[in-house]
């Protein structure tokens, strides 16, 4: 099932679920017509509360009359705790950054502002004192379950679904501070989407091919495959240390060939570059870059 958090005619937030293609849709308010099932107003009830589980059998009658590009398409979590990244978490990074002398055991993270969640078509807009602005394309999750002390072996039950997210940073400042959390929380810094996709329809998230794009040029080529830490030991790793809640956003890293690992002939961002991520079986994100004073 593909989850999309939309605005309607009138410029209210409601959600929709995609079809298999992904260019067209069913409102709320028409499953509603077509199942007879009453349903919440948000995407996070539809997720969290159990109803989605009962549209899921009803999936295969259901119609969809309406094209994907006549709706706006907003982040598909808002109502998130948290938003924890991942650093040093892909084997092809090895080249140019590795945690001490080995590969981490357990996740290193680093926190992200909610007000950086922006849709899958926004923009991101970059203030102009920032000079070294960077992207990197990323596997991102949202928790469906409160939970504590998960086991590795239990840990995808957790999952209330997938997306594709670009954890933008402002390098300058991230080497002023030393530390990431600056650097990668102003607001637009974490497009995201274009929907989420329930985890019936991914057989495994650490197979799934990683694309960035930066004006149509190919920048980041790679897999989930090349996760260092997979997505049941993360939130193993995590649940150790802290509990999960309904809507927490996880982002499990980023491959080789941000701008930061590339040769120094690469620009960082500039005003108005394109940036594409596409991750395999969850659809593409596609954010213009705008700087501003």
């Amino acid at each position: 099932m593909k989850v999309a958090r939309i605005l309607n005619d009138d410029n209210k937030e409601t959600f929709a679920l995609v079809n298999p293609e992904g260019n067209r849709i069913v409102t709320r308010e028409e499953i509603s017509k077509q199942t007879g099932f009453s349903l919440p107003a948000s995407v996070e009830d539809f997720l969290f509360a159990g109803h989605s589980e009962k549209i899921k059998n009803q999936m295969k009658k259901l119609s969809f009359p309406d094209e994907i590009d006549e709706v706006k398409l907003s982040p598909p979590i808002t109502r998130s705790f948290k938003i924890i990244c991942l650093a040093f978490n892909y084997s092809d990074q090895a080249s140019w950054v590795r945690f001490g002398k080995s590969h981490p055991k357990d996740p290193v993270i680093y926190m992200k502002s909610r007000t950086t969640l922006v849709g899958p078509h926004d923009d991101i807009v970059c203030p102009r004192f920032v000079t070294q602005l960077d992207y990197e394309g990323e596997l991102a999750f949202a928790i469906g379950k409160k939970c504590k002390g998960v086991s590795e072996l239990d840990a995808l039950d957790y999952v209330a679904g997938y997306f594709v997210f670009n954890d933008v940073s402002a390098r300058d400042i991230q080497f002023i501070d030393k530390q990431y959390a600056r650097a990668k929380s102003f607001d637009t810094f974490g497009p995201c989407g274009p929907w989420l996709t329930t985890p019936d329809e991914i057989d495994d998230p650490c197979d799934l091919q990683l694309t960035t794009k930066v004006n149509g040029q190919i920048r980041q080529n790679s897999s989930t495959k090349n996760l260092v830490l997979k997505v049941g030991r993360i939130i193993h790793g995590l649940t150790k240390v802290m509990t999960l809640e309904p809507g927490d956003i996880i982002s499990t890293g980023t491959p080789t060939g941000t701008v930061l690992s590339l040769s120094s002939h690469v620009k960082y961002l500039q005003n108005g570059d394109v940036v594409e991520v596409e991750i395999e079986k969850l659809g593409k994100i596609r954010n213009k870059v705008v700087f501003k004073d």
